[in-house]
């Protein structure tokens, strides 16, 4: 069952580490090892990948306005993180909430003690939107804050870690960002062309601030990003569109598949995201041009609404399409995942969030094992 009770069901926590402390050399090693990991499996017809997720509660909630308390506690994961068996090193996010995108469109961060930052509507409606008048996201307080926090990171480090873009947002997330969501619906619905404009321009509002984050963290770059097991040699960025579970397929199709290309295409291709139960979109999605890969949670311990494992392994490897799956919970849990998911052709990357050392290790061995 799903423990409403928890900050963040996927997080671990772990002590922060300052800088000084940190062996940046040692994990340096470390992550061109597991890199040599991931090559091999993205050279490979099919084949598994184990990656222990370290993801932090504090750092994805009010805490993200402290990049220096970010770090440090990301630095803390990253340390604890090569004790545990793995294939995939983690990495360093400059998380920043997910209202990057709708700043361009005058969108400002509300914040409430101990949650992460909000945007409040922008616009009443479609026709609003349309007229409005975007800037650049780096010449916004949100976007320069965020450039301010990659920048910090790659002080305090020297680019020896990788490094992730933070959470980017589907055209559609971003649009839905600016609006209440029964107006972005009934517009979209009586305007689709009117719509398709302004999310092909917050794509692309998007794709060029993304851009600047890639020239300015260099070869530390590691794709697909936010919420996505990730490597410096993966290509393909990794964008959330939660929303689109809320479209019919054909709305998908027509309004947020070739935006959502557009957008990922200078990364190297579209891994796409969304929480919850997205079977429904598996045909759509395996239709985005340019796909890479998709993620998707399958316990109940990682989405109080998880999708149904069995269907996603054989569409997936039917595609030649990597599927990320996340899996909260104890060996059995992960094993019943593993068993369900996997099928011949199946290029697979599988998240763990196993809470003791001895017991990621039995995960690892009997994943592996399994498929074989």
């Amino acid at each position: 069952m799903f423990d409403t009770s928890l900050r963040d069901s996927q997080s671990t926590q772990v002590k922060g580490l300052e800088p000084s402390a940190f062996d940046f050399d040692r994990y340096a090693e470390y992550a061109d090892r597991q890199d040599k990991k991931v090559q091999a499996f993205l050279e490979a017809d099919s084949g598994v990948l184990v990656y222990r997720r370290f993801r932090v509660a504090e750092v994805y909630g009010w805490e993200c306005r402290d990049r220096e308390l970010s770090l440090r506690l990301q630095l803390g994961a990253l340390a604890q993180s090569m004790d545990y068996a793995a294939d995939m090193a983690n990495y360093l996010e400059p998380w920043y909430g997910i209202g990057i995108g709708a700043s361009a469109f005058g969108a400002e961060y509300i914040w409430l003690d101990g949650q992460a930052p909000a945007v409040s509507d922008k616009f009443e409606d479609l026709d609003e939107a349309i007229a409005c008048d975007p800037v650049p996201i780096e010449t916004t307080q949100i976007g320069q804050d965020q450039l301010a926090y990659i920048e910090y990171f790659l002080e305090k480090t020297g680019g020896k870690v990788p490094m992730s873009f933070g959470d980017v947002q589907s055209p559609l997330n971003i649009v839905s960002e600016m609006m209440p969501t029964t107006a972005l619906f009934e517009g979209m619905i009586e305007d689709p062309e009117g719509y398709s404009e302004l999310a092909y321009r917050a794509g692309a509002l998007m794709r060029d601030y993304l851009l600047k984050q890639k020239a300015l963290i260099g070869d530390a770059l590691a794709l697909p990003g936010h919420g996505f097991a990730s490597s410096r040699k993966i290509i393909g960025m990794g964008a959330s569109a939660d929303t689109s579970i809320m479209i019919s397929n054909g709305m998908f199709d027509e309004l947020e598949a070739e935006q959502l290309a557009d957008m990922c295409k200078p990364f190297g291709g579209t891994f796409y995201h969304s929480c919850g139960n997205w079977e429904a979109k598996i045909p759509s999605v395996l239709k985005v041009p340019g796909l890479i890969g998709a993620d998707g949670a399958f316990s109940s311990e990682t989405d109080p609404s998880p999708n149904d494992p069995a269907p996603f392994g054989e569409a997936f490897a039917k595609a030649g399409k990597i599927l990320n799956a996340r899996a909260v919970g104890d060996v059995e849990t992960v094993m019943d995942t593993v068993k369900k998911i996997w099928h011949p052709g199946l290029k697979l990357i599988i998240n763990t969030y196993c809470k003791t050392v001895e017991e990621q290790q039995e995960a690892y061995d009997r994943i592996h094992e399994f498929c074989k």
